[in-house]
C-alpha cells in the first residue's frame, strides 16, 4: 500500500511535489498548525474548500455503528448553496420566506425526473415523502436524498432552510468507516477553520455508537482540494 502511495505521489505534478516537500508524513501536527499548514501549501488557483477525513473504529454493516447527521458550522462553508424545499400550502410559503430557492411539490419532482440538479440541498415535509422517494433513485447516488437525520424532512422547513444557507454540512460513514466533511475556504482565517473543525470533530466523537469497544477515532487528516494531506493530532483537540 505504501508503495501505491509513493507511486501515486511521482505521478503528480510539479506543484504538487513542492507541497508535499513541507509536510512530515511521520508527524501527526496539532490543529491550530495543521490548519495553518494546508493554507500555506495549497497551490490551486481558485479558492480551495479544505476537508477533514476520520477513520473510524465502527463497523458498517451493524445499524448502529453508522454515522448520519447533520450541523451548522460557526463560520460556514464558504459556499452559497442552492436550496430547493418539496413543501405545500403555508410550509411552502414558510419556505420561500426563508429564502428557499426553489419551492414546489409534484411540479418540482417532475423538474427533477427531467434531469434538473442545479441544487446542493433537498428538502421536504414529510407528506411530501410518497413524491420525494419515487426521486430515490436519482438523488441518492448524489446524496441529495431528503432524510430526518440530517434534518431535510421536517415540519420546520424555515429552520432548515436557515441552516442549510447558513453553512450546514452533513456527515456520514462510508462502507469502510471514513467519514470526511469540507469544513471551510483555504481563504479563510485560521481561527475560523479551527473553530468549524472542532465543531465537526466534536460532533464525531459526541456520535460514538455505544456498542463501539477500543479506540474510535483511529486517525484524522485535512487537506485542500488538491493539496497533500496533513496528519492531526487528535490530542490537539
Amino acid at each position: 500500500m505504501q508503495g501505491g502511495k509513493h507511486k501515486m505521489a511521482k505521478n503528480r505534478g510539479k506543484k504538487y511535489q513542492d507541497a508535499l516537500k513541507k509536510v512530515d508524513s511521520k508527524k501527526q501536527y496539532a490543529v491550530n498548525d495543521a490548519v495553518q499548514l494546508v493554507k500555506d501549501i495549497d497551490f490551486a488557483n481558485f479558492d480551495s474548500t479544505v476537508e477533514v477525513a476520520f477513520k473510524l473504529n465502527v463497523d458498517t454493516k451493524q445499524a448502529d455503528q453508522q454515522l448520519r447527521g447533520a450541523v451548522v458550522l460557526p463560520n460556514g462553508t464558504g459556499k452559497k448553496q442552492t436550496v430547493i424545499v418539496f413543501a405545500k400550502g403555508e410550509n411552502a410559503k414558510a419556505a420561500q420566506e426563508a429564502g428557499a430557492d426553489f419551492v414546489g411539490d409534484t411540479d418540482l419532482a417532475e423538474k427533477i425526473q427531467d434531469g434538473w440538479l442545479d441544487f446542493d440541498v433537498a428538502i421536504a415535509t414529510p407528506d411530501m415523502m410518497p413524491v420525494v422517494g419515487r426521486l430515490g433513485r436519482i438523488l441518492g447516488p448524489k446524496g441529495l436524498m431528503p432524510n430526518p437525520k440530517t434534518g431535510t424532512v421536517t415540519m420546520d422547513v424555515a429552520k432548515a432552510v436557515s441552516d442549510a444557507k447558513s453553512g450546514q454540512v452533513t456527515y456520514r460513514t462510508d462502507r469502510d468507516g471514513n467519514v470526511a466533511v469540507p469544513f471551510g475556504k483555504v481563504s479563510f482565517d485560521t481561527d475560523k477553520l479551527v473553530e468549524n473543525l472542532k465543531t465537526i470533530e466534536d460532533i464525531v466523537v459526541k456520535s460514538r455508537p455505544a456498542s463501539v469497544r477500543g479506540t474510535y477515532v483511529q486517525h484524522a487528516s485535512i487537506a485542500s482540494t488538491f493539496g497533500p494531506s496533513v496528519t492531526l493530532d487528535l490530542e490537539s483537540f
